[in-house]
């Protein structure tokens, strides 16, 4: 937001320039994050903390100003006198300067003299809602004219980008820039039946908002209303048929203090965020409705003249006094350290407003204690360490010792802090950067990315077959799956080939994200109560969109290799309550995966574009498996119940000991589109609840063999419908102990290979820890695996 330095030093009389001003500002946490403009016109570019919307103003910024250099600050009406004084009425700003900034009834001078031949009227006001309306203060102002704003209005206006429209609507605007208070201004004669009702909205009743807007409202707004109707959105804006025109002659004024909760919903609720509910979601000042309705009532009759009606009208339903704090002399020191004396204290908290009563003074000044009154305005302030806060600022961060806290404990390790760090170190190997997304999401993202899609409750039959990447619609695009533990990365770790498999079917599994031993069932999201935005309204169930945002971020930057991670929890509700299972994902672009394959390395080397697609998602799949490669005792295997979010043909779920540990792919193109993403991407989810199951891999040695091993390849034309795990089936039920290795190592498509089939080389690799094989032997055993191929449909490529 905009401040103008001028309009500060109207409250406190400073000697520095605006740029140490700025910088003793952001030292004490009103942060000034630019300035803008010379002289009269110098702007500061504000940054104020959701917690203090006391300081977002002109009077609330200069309180700080006058505290950090220990001046006294004027009477709050000064500014607005010096207003009345260029407008011409000398003797309203003469008077104007008695106003007092304390709450409570009390009258400038000025509306005393507009008054004083008036018969005192209460305008009629009811409050039906005291709880969410614990104050409302009104004034009538008639036979006043409405007309432009002096000049000297409308520039300060101008200078924190704010339209002057008129002398009365202005008046609201400059008091809310300037002590922080948001008033309206309503057209008396439009008010039926002469009287203001605060109560809650009734079903299917409407308000025409001030932005021409037709807003159908609930049981659950405040509204302010007169006898007939509503006018306007109690702490968000006024109603468009009470407005002032140029045609109002007679006003009410008024300024109350709103609930911030039933604020801040009604402003989500009809999507308006406008300056009023800005500053009543966060908390107004109690005590400042009064003096408000003055200021405002003031300048409207020094512009346009009239006449007050009555005394103002002030209705307290529920008094707010904050209850006081009690601040330790030792607590301070165990905090901040032993720089301050208690004299130091009481100086530093009443040069920001706080009343400081000494009691229960001990034989030592350590054991001094106080009891702190909270100035009304600082509804952020309610612990003894909040007050500690508002000492160690002011007195001054750097002034304060370097020390550390005492600490007598032993540093402990979390349980799964090892296997954390071996999941984060081969995720890094592999040039993955690792990253922190929100952890709120979009109701549309919830349903979207279940919670848990393609994480069974209990893991299907291990070494079901299963297909590769389907690379074009249709059966005859099936490749056979590849032998887990290859791999098809090499950044790093281990280089070779990856296990590519078919993905998700129709109908895969959305139950829960744990198996027998894990996580417990996700049955609800969480929502938030009082969300940002409706995109973030849930807390996160699966790191699947957060993951996808950012690949989406560094697109539409132009970053087209990009690798990260994230480790973190997805929350929900459980038949046991809240659940907050740990999972990790891993995001690239196929830009990526790509630079990354080994060159020559490729297992389909078919000329067409299919067969990239497929070496792609390897490479992909030779990631994840490395990271896998960290836990468990076993080689995982793949099946293709992966959720619906990813591609039907590019996307696999990891099985390891009966327990389902991934699911991992390219992102569905149509989800792909959705969201506006510049080129395929490719996803991983992880359970880390199931792999620490699992536990780390412990590294075994073995010493090498003293005899050679042998190799033999053969080539066959296999049925696309063969898949390798069928391959590997058939050649373990041979028995061969001598076996010592069976992989893929070339597959090919098209050429004389007819439709619906494929050319694939497999390579045995055979040997004997005891002796040197025979030629005979090497024979035999090659004679069974071709008859083996044989029974499957494979036809040998002499």
């Amino acid at each position: 937001m905009k401040l103008s330095s001028l309009w500060i030093r109207d409250f406190v009389d400073l000697s520095v320039d605006d740029r140490r001003l700025a910088e003793d500002l952001t030292n004490v946490g009103i942060s000034v994050e630019g300035i803008s403009g010379s002289g009269a016109e110098t702007v500061f570019e504000m940054e104020i903390g959701t917690n203090r919307p006391d300081a977002m103003n002109h009077y609330g910024v200069a309180r700080e100003a006058a505290a950090i250099y220990g001046m006294p600050l004027k009477a709050l009406s000064g500014s607005a006198a010096e207003a009345a004084a260029q407008s011409g009425d000398a003797d309203g700003a003469a008077g104007s300067r008695a106003l007092s900034k304390q709450a409570g009834g009390s009258q400038s001078p000025l509306l005393a003299k507009k008054a004083k031949n008036a018969a005192p009227k209460a305008f009629p006001t009811t409050v039906d809602e005291p709880h969410l309306c614990p104050r409302f203060s009104a004034r009538v102002i008639r036979d006043t004219r409405v007309k432009p704003s002096p000049e000297n209005v409308v520039h300060r206006l101008g200078l924190l980008d704010q339209r002057a429209i008129s002398n009365a609507v202005d008046a609201t605007n400059y008091v809310l820039w300037e002590m922080g208070k948001p008033t309206h201004v309503f057209d008396m004669d439009l008010l039926e039946g002469g009287r203001i009702v605060v109560r809650k909205a009734r079903d299917g009743e409407t308000l025409r908002t001030l932005d021409g807007v037709e807003r159908k409202l609930s049981s659950e707004d405040l509204v302010v209303c007169d006898a007939r109707k509503p006018v306007g959105l109690a702490g968000v804006m006024g109603g468009y048929d009470t407005m002032i025109t140029e045609k109002t002659r007679n006003i009410v004024i008024e300024s109350a203090w709103w609930d911030p909760g039933i604020v801040r919903k009604m402003a989500r609720r009809h999507g308006i965020h406008t300056d009023a509910s800005h500053r009543f979601e966060r908390g107004a000042d109690f005590e400042s409705t009064v003096v408000s309705c003055d200021l405002v009532a003031r300048m409207i009759l020094e512009s346009g003249g009239g006449d007050l009606v009555g005394d103002v009208v002030d209705v307290v339903s529920r008094p707010m006094d904050q209850a006081p704090v009690v601040l330790r002399l030792s607590e301070v020191r165990r905090i901040l350290g032993s720089g301050l004396d208690s004299g130091e204290i009481f100086r530093l908290l009443k040069r920001l407003g706080f009343t400081v009563i000494p009691e229960g003074q001990g034989g030592t000044e350590e054991d001094a204690q106080f009891r702190v009154h909270i100035p009304s305005w600082r509804l952020d302030v309610e612990r003894e360490i909040d007050v500690i806060e508002e000492i160690a600022r002011l007195h001054g961060y750097d002034k304060f010792e370097n020390t550390l806290p005492a600490y007598r404990g032993a540093v402990v390790e979390l349980p799964h802090a090892a296997m954390d760090g071996a999941f984060r170190e081969r995720a890094l190997a592999l040039g993955y950067n690792e990253a922190v997304s929100l952890t709120f999401i979009s109701h549309a993202d919830a349903e979207r990315f279940e919670a848990g899609s393609g994480f069974p409750a209990a893991a299907k039959a291990v070494g079901e077959s299963v297909d590769l990447a389907r690379l074009k619609s249709g059966p005859s695009q099936t490749d056979p799956e590849l032998k887990s533990g290859a791999s098809h990365s090499a950044r790093g770790l281990k280089s070779g080939r990856s296990n590519p498999a078919h993905g998700s079917e129709s109908g895969a599994s959305h139950s829960a994200l744990g198996l027998e031993s894990g996580s417990p069932q996700l049955t609800r999201v969480l929502e938030l109560e009082n969300p940002l935005s409706e995109e973030a309204s849930v807390m996160r169930t699966s790191l699947a969109p957060g993951m996808l945002d950012m690949l989406a971020w560094n697109l539409n930057r132009d970053v087209a290799e990009v690798r990260l991670f994230e480790m973190g929890s997805i929350y929900g509700l459980s038949s046991e309550g809240g659940v907050e299972p740990r999972r990790a994902c891993l995001g690239a672009t196929a830009a990526a995966v790509r630079a990354a394959l080994p060159v020559g390395g490729a297992l389909d080397v078919s000329s067409d574009e299919p067969a990239m697609a497929v070496e792609t998602f390897r490479g992909f799949k030779g990631d994840v498996e490395n990271i896998l490669a960290a836990f468990g005792w076993g080689y995982a295997s793949y099946d293709r119940k992966t959720a619906d979010y990813f591609h039907p043909g590019r996307s696999a779920r990891a099985v390891m000991d009966a327990i389902v540990v991934a699911q991992f792919g390219q992102i569905h193109p149509e989800v792909a589109a959705g969201r506006k993403l510049r080129q395929e991407v490719f996803l991983a989810e992880f359970d880390l609840e199931a792999l620490y199951q699992l536990g780390p891999r412990r590294v075994r040695f073995r010493s090498l063999d003293k005899y050679p091993a042998v190799e033999r390849d053969f080539s066959f034309v296999f049925p696309d419908d063969v898949t390798f795990v069928e391959m590997r089936k058939v050649v373990a039920e041979l028995v061969i102990a001598e076996l010592r290795e069976f992989r893929p190592v070339e597959i090919f498509r098209g050429g004389s290979i007819g439709p619906g089939k494929y050319s694939a080389l497999l390579r045995a690799r055979l040997q004997s820890g005891e002796r040197t094989l025979r030629e005979d032997e090497v024979a035999q055993w090659s004679g069974k695996i071709v008859g083996a191929m044989t029974e499957l449909g494979g036809v040998q490529r002499v």
